[in-house]
C-alpha cells in the first residue's frame, strides 16, 4: 500500500471499490485448512473491538511498542533492538512470530516504507503476495495541531488488484477509512475513567467489525515510522 501525505483525491477508477469488497478481497475472513475446512482468521474482528497501544517496548533499553486487547492480553509487539527509526521493523505476536516485515527504502527525496506479510512467522518467510508501501512527502512539514491526510494503497499479487484507503490525522487522533468513507479504525490518546489522559505514549485503538486488526496495526506503525514516533 502507498501512503501519500497531502490532500486526498478520489480517482474515477477507485469508485468501483465497495467497503465489503475491499476488506474481503485483501484480508479474507476465512482461510482453508489442509482438511478442506474453513477457519476464521484470528486477526479478523467479529464485532467492534478496542485495543491499547503503549508506545514502549517490553524489552529493556529498546524502542518499540506493545499492543494489548480489551482483556489486557498482549497480542502484538515491536522491539527495535538497534535504534529508533531503524531500517527494518518487525510486527510480531506475543510469542515473537513475525506477522509483518516493514522495511525502509530511499527513493530520491522521499522516505518510503515497504511492508510484507510473513507466511510462517519469520522475517525470511515474508511473502510479496500481500504488501503495502508508505510514501512520505518531505516537502510537507507535519504539525501536530493541524489536519493532514494520507492516501493508502494496499496490493495483492494474487489477483493484481489494488485498493485504496484514507488516513486522516487531526491533532493527536488518527482515523482510517476505506475508499467509500466508511470508518475502519480510530486511534487517539487513551483516557482514564475519570477523563484524564494517560500520556502521549498510551493510545486507544477502536477497530470496527470484520476488519483485519493486524493490517490496521501495520498502518498505525507505518504512520508512526513516517513521523519518527517509533
Amino acid at each position: 500500500m502507498q501512503i501519500h501525505r497531502g490532500p486526498f483525491e478520489t480517482k474515477t477508477w477507485q469508485n468501483r471499490i465497495c467497503p465489503s469488497e475491499t476488506m474481503v478481497k485483501i484480508h479474507p475472513d476465512q482461510t482453508t485448512s489442509g482438511t478442506g475446512e474453513e477457519t476464521i482468521s484470528p486477526y479478523l474482528t467479529t464485532e467492534q473491538e478496542t485495543f491499547t497501544i503503549w508506545m514502549k517496548s517490553l524489552v529493556f533499553n529498546t524502542n518499540g511498542c506493545t499492543v494489548f486487547n480489551s482483556k489486557g492480553k498482549i497480542i502484538y509487539r515491536v522491539d527495535n533492538y538497534n535504534s529508533k527509526s531503524c531500517r527494518e521493523v518487525y510486527l510480531m505476536d506475543l510469542s515473537g512470530h513475525v506477522l509483518f516485515t516493514l522495511r525502509r527504502q530511499k527513493f530520491g527525496l522521499f522516505k518510503t516504507w515497504e511492508g510484507y506479510r510473513s507466511s510462517s512467522g519469520t522475517a525470511e518467510s515474508m511473502t510479496k503476495l500481500e504488501y503495502f508501501r508508505v510514501k512520505n512527502n518531505v516537502f510537507q512539514i507535519p504539525n501536530k495541531d493541524s489536519s493532514s491526510s494520507y492516501r493508502v494503497i494496499a496490493g495483492s499479487c494474487r489477483n493484481d488488484e489494488q485498493y485504496c484507503y484514507k488516513m486522516v490525522t487531526r491533532g493527536s487522533s488518527l482515523a482510517i477509512e476505506d475508499n467509500c468513507g466508511k470508518l475502519l479504525a480510530e486511534v487517539k490518546r487513551k483516557q482514564s475513567r475519570n477523563g484524564l489522559k494517560l500520556g502521549d505514549d498510551v493510545l486507544t485503538m477502536m477497530v470496527e467489525s470484520q476488519v483485519d486488526h493486524s493490517f490496521i496495526i501495520g498502518l498505525v506503525l507505518a504512520h508512526s515510522l513516517i513521523n519518527c514516533i517509533l
